[in-house]
């Protein structure tokens, strides 16, 4: 009778727990919201990664492993100081040599409002149902929003349902992120490219390169079945990718020599019946203990043979924008792992890094030196605005109209008038008298600096189109957070981006307008900014001279705030600007 007690007592007692947590669950938001998914029209409100009609076309064994959600991933806002995330699964929990947590669980991360990743740990128990608990109490310094959060999925199992939950009674705010509609990357592989054996799901490689990157990645790893299935590529092609990598060597080594060049030849081709995108060949990445065990190393010499052999006919036959990345490239180390075929966390980081190396050189998006040669995404405002909405925005407009000018910039760019819109204007009239006639599209966005537009710049604002004037207005928000030799090489550093996608433009770059207190450094910078751009060859114009007293101060009339101009102040720069 006393242990019936205390099991009512018990149960009773996990009403008001539950009671204090606001649940939401991915597949009932209004909007497709599982990141790096293919076929979101069919299947965007579930964890899998093929559509229905996939099943009985491709075979059997790939289609249970599609249900696997290998690099899913689901984005979301929240200021939170605790989450927690609680899910089923359909298979076991873990592997003889890959963890629970890599088999079966899930990987929280935050972005800060300057775009900085943090690893969010989480206790997390293994029962039923799945728990996960995090503690985020060190708060975002610079606004109440919170955070950008990013769960990565399992890596080896399927998901049958999923919350996550905050606090009821910190009223915390709670937002789902949109699937992205940028290109992704499509990675087709073996278990290697599903996540084996990965400590944590976003430590899997394809995983790795899809955060340095920012790209959406669509893992289409398939334990023991990445075998260049045409019915496989047929679903792929299906997918308007940035680029194709296929990585399924190490499923072929049963295969002859001929045969893998005959699979890797075959592939390469039906992917270009229906794709210009670039194609990489990735190398087998060998075996740990393939220096021990000749016959192994045997093994991983012939499979690498027969790609390379098939790489170099390929493009004795003309196929373009084709790519390779060797295993002396990826040169595992010896800890890299788990079982002699699988990679450890250290493995997958070093494929990751070889693989981030080579797309870069492939997409032209690369990296330099200092902070303002690194491209970042940033969340300072998200009570006036979502830069990451706003960028979706930017790149649908872009995609329904041709500008023929274009205006790259910040809030005093963003805030100004013109399309796409924002209802803060502190501009509009001079905006729509000399602006709006010159055709310009306002491609600003509020507290940017120098390597948020790079950011925005290498995903596509300037895509897909031919612009006749690029002007480019940027680098007052790094006064203060950079020395004027960073920002001076980080702007010849943007420019080289924006040349390189709009190479038929006019490329303008406006000096850094006058500041209050800041007036003599800036005149300074722009001296050393003007000596920049005309020796790149670009055309250098310095407005905000105008914008001055005679005593080299700002004139405050002009101003709304020491560093936005009024409508009066954007009618003494706008001609020189849009000229």
């Amino acid at each position: 009778m006393k242990k019936l007690l205390f099991s009512l007592l018990g149960l009773l007692s996990l009403f008001p727990v539950a009671a204090q947590w606001k649940w939401h669950n991915p597949v009932e938001a209004a909007y497709p919201v599982v990141q790096n998914q293919g076929f979101v029209h069919e299947i965007g409100q579930s964890y899998v990664r093929l559509p229905d009609r996939a099943h009985g076309v491709v075979s059997e064994n790939v289609w249970n492993l599609s249900r696997n959600s290998a690099g899913l991933a689901l984005h979301f806002y929240s200021n939170a100081s605790q989450i927690r995330v609680r899910y089923t699964v359909t298979g076991g929990y873990s592997m003889p040599h890959m963890p629970a947590t890599g088999v079966s669980g899930v990987d929280l991360y935050r972005i800060d409002s300057d775009g900085a990743w943090q690893f969010c740990f989480g206790n997390y128990a293994f029962q039923d149902t799945i728990s996960y608990t995090y503690q985020l109490t060190a708060p975002n310094r610079q606004h109440e929003l919170g955070f950008e959060y990013r769960l990565y999925l399992p890596l080896y199992n399927s998901v049958k349902w999923l919350e996550i939950g905050v606090p009821e009674a910190e009223d915390a705010t709670f937002e789902w992120i949109p699937a992205s509609t940028e290109k992704p990357i499509v990675l087709y592989g073996t278990s290697i490219a599903q996540g084996a054996c990965a400590s944590r799901p976003a430590m899997a490689w394809g995983s790795i390169v899809q955060r340095s990157l920012d790209y959406p990645l669509i893992n289409l790893g398939f334990s023991g079945n990445g075998k260049l299935a045409p019915e496989v590529i047929e679903f792929i092609n299906e997918i308007n990718a940035r680029l194709y990598i296929l990585d399924c060597l190490p499923n072929l080594t049963t295969e002859t020599e001929e045969e893998i060049m005959a699979l890797v030849m075959a592939a390469v081709k039906q992917i270009r019946e229906k794709h210009a995108t670039p194609i990489l060949l990735i190398e087998h990445d060998g075996y740990g203990q393939m220096y021990t065990d000749a016959n192994q190393y045997a093994i991983v010499e012939r499979t690498n043979r027969a790609c390379l052999k098939a790489y170099e006919q390929l493009q004795t036959e003309g196929i373009l924008e084709l790519y390779y990345l060797s295993r002396k490239e990826m040169d595992m180390p010896a800890d890299g792992w788990v079982d002699g075929t699988h990679p450890t966390d250290l493995g997958m980081q070093q494929q990751a890094a070889a693989v981030e190396k080579k797309v870069r050189e492939i997409l032209h998006i690369p990296l330099g030196e200092w902070t303002t040669t690194r491209p970042v995404t940033q969340r300072r405002e998200p009570g006036t605005y979502e830069w990451r909405t706003r960028h979706a925005t930017i790149l649908e407009y872009t995609r329904n109209h041709t500008p023929k000018a274009i205006l790259l910039g910040n809030s005093i760019t963003h805030y100004w008038g013109g399309e796409p819109g924002h209802s803060k204007k502190n501009g509009p009239k001079t905006w729509e008298k000399v602006m709006q006639p010159a055709g310009f599209l306002n491609l600003g966005c509020g507290w940017d600096r120098i390597e948020n537009v790079l950011w925005r710049v290498y995903h596509g604002e300037l895509d897909g189109y031919q612009a006749q004037k690029v002007v480019l207005m940027i680098g007052t928000n790094n006064i203060g957070m950079n020395t004027d030799t960073e920002i001076v090489a980080g702007l010849r550093f943007l420019l080289t981006a924006i040349h390189h996608r709009q190479p038929q433009a006019k490329l303008k770059v406006i000096g850094i307008l006058p500041r209050r207190n800041e007036e003599e450094r800036i005149r300074k910078l722009n001296v050393r900014i003007k000596e920049m751009v005309e020796t790149e060859g670009y055309t250098f114009a310095n407005p905000g001279t105008s914008l001055l007293l005679p005593d080299g101060k700002i004139d405050e009339s002009l101003f709304l705030d020491g560093l936005h101009p009024n409508d009066s102040g954007y009618a003494r720069i706008a001609e020189e600007i849009a000229r």
